[in-house]
């Protein structure tokens, strides 16, 4: 039966990708993507904005509680995804409250509403590996919590809040932690359109710690496909861990994009320190959403790496002089 859904964190590449997944496969009534800021255009919104089925508004969930409100009660949407977060880890040990005010305080206001409406099925929130800390195997869902940075802990908080809320009072809610993802249209300070950039650009890479950190990396295409399995087919109430089989070090990342690019590796990167609480590995045990659901990623190195690159020579115009820093913003 078709659906009216709601992506909030809807201007981001993910949330993008998401809307897309599902206009071209799950069969939506609608999908209503809501960002905290106006839409980009062009390299950085795909052309979303023209897709049949789609709309977007601008409402913040921290600040404009009401105003979101009022729209989610004008759309009565039946499935909500939720990425909207202060989403950088290796920036959260400053000005550290902006994370638990949106990640936590935000969204437990926001959930407290939906909880007096009656047009929601179902709360999807994405959380993150990062929950689990730095691992040497593979973490299924029920690994003790280890957060390492005060990013991590705002996630943490929200996924504990309602994990309370479904047990005792029923909130229709499920959790899908990812592993990292990457996709056309994400923000250049990312690793690995940022390597695209610096490629293209001919400028090195800063290369943190020497790329000795691993890390689980899938295609957005891929998360959409695991948010619309859950959707459709979780028991409520589950979490499910959702990434790749094995972790990648991010040397290997940069190298795996030279060849993408064309380049030799040492011509696109230089080694750097390592970042402050920077964790070793992340590593997910995604066996459960395989057995429950029949999801695993299916976009390889290859083929999302060589997108990325079309991507950037293809927006080129538009990207040589975009910014490649994270900028906080509330």
């Amino acid at each position: 039966m078709s659906k009216k859904w709601v992506i909030l964190g809807g201007g981001g590449s993910f949330g993008i990708h998401t809307a897309f997944w599902l206009l071209r496969n799950a069969d939506p009534v609608k999908v209503i993507g809501i960002g905290r800021n106006p839409l980009h255009r062009g390299a950085f919104s795909l052309g979303i904005e023209k897709e049949k089925g789609f709309e977007y508004h601008a409402r913040h969930v921290t600040y404009e509680l009401d105003l979101l409100l009022e729209l989610l009660d004008r759309e009565r949407p039946e499935i909500i995804v939720n990425y909207a977060a202060q989403g950088e880890g290796a920036v959260s040990w400053k000005n550290s409250w902006r994370f638990f005010e949106t990640n936590c305080v935000g969204l437990t206001k926001l959930c407290e509403e939906l909880m007096k409406r009656d047009y929601l099925e179902r709360f999807i929130q994405i959380g993150t590996s990062e929950m689990y800390g730095s691992v040497d195997h593979p973490t299924t869902e029920e690994e003790p919590i280890k957060p390492s940075s005060p990013y991590a802990a705002s996630k943490v908080a929200f996924d504990m809040y309602l994990l309370s809320v479904h047990k005792f009072l029923k909130f229709p809610m499920n959790i899908i932690r990812p592993s990292n993802a990457y996709c056309p249209g994400q923000l250049l300070h990312r690793v690995i359109p940022k390597a695209v950039w610096c490629g293209l650009k001919g400028v090195k890479l800063p290369l943190h710690g020497g790329g000795r950190a691993e890390k689980s990396y899938m295609h957005a295409r891929d998360l959409g496909r695991a948010i619309q399995l859950v959707a459709e087919k979780a028991e409520l109430g589950k979490i499910y861990n959702a990434g790749p089989a094995k972790p990648t070090s991010i040397r290997e990342v940069v190298e795996r994009t030279a060849v993408a690019l064309g380049i030799p590796f040492e011509q696109l990167c230089e080694v750097t320190d390592d970042r402050l609480g920077q964790d070793s590995r992340y590593w997910l045990d995604s066996s459960a959403i395989k057995r429950d659901l029949g999801w695993v990623p299916k976009i390889g190195w290859e083929e999302g790496l060589a997108e990325m690159v079309q991507w950037g020579r293809t927006n080129w115009d538009e990207l040589k002089d975009a910014p490649t820093d994270y900028v906080m913003r509330a």
